[in-house]
């Protein structure tokens, strides 16, 4: 080997069944235990579908909005290491400001990032990542 580590298969990430405050939680935890690995990865993260309404959490232990800058701020120098992409599989009704998120790619991730609404196509897109 020519020392560098080779990628792994990318990862998946489901939080489709989940609410959004939940699910913005599950992906940071995922993506902090990926950068915490120290090796290189490329994920796909399975976006849940906006809510009805605009309704608060009634769970208590969920991140807020402020705490997920903070977490997202504190795993992206480790983002910006060893992640090699992040394929955001989302909902064709997302919110704008999701929307304009997940597209802001490396100014907000510190990787390169893609979205569609095609998993097999986000699948086709981390693995080639793995291989760039």
């Amino acid at each position: 080997m020519d020392g560098q580590r080779a990628v792994q298969e990318p990862r998946e990430v489901d939080a489709s069944g989940l609410p959004m405050e939940p699910a913005q939680a599950v992906i940071l935890d995922a993506l902090r235990a990926l950068t915490d690995r120290k090796e290189p990865f490329a994920a796909v993260l399975l976006m849940p579908a906006p809510p009805e309404g605009r309704t608060p959490s009634a769970s208590g232990d969920v991140p807020s909005a402020a705490d997920r800058i903070q977490a997202l701020k504190a795993i992206r120098p480790g983002l910006t290491e060893f992640c090699r992409g992040l394929a955001f599989v989302t909902p064709a009704d997302i919110p704008s400001e999701r929307a304009a998120a997940i597209h802001s790619g490396e100014q907000l991730w510190g990787c390169p990032t893609t979205a569609t609404q095609d998993v097999t196509a986000a699948r086709a897109w981390a693995e080639a990542r793995t291989r760039a």
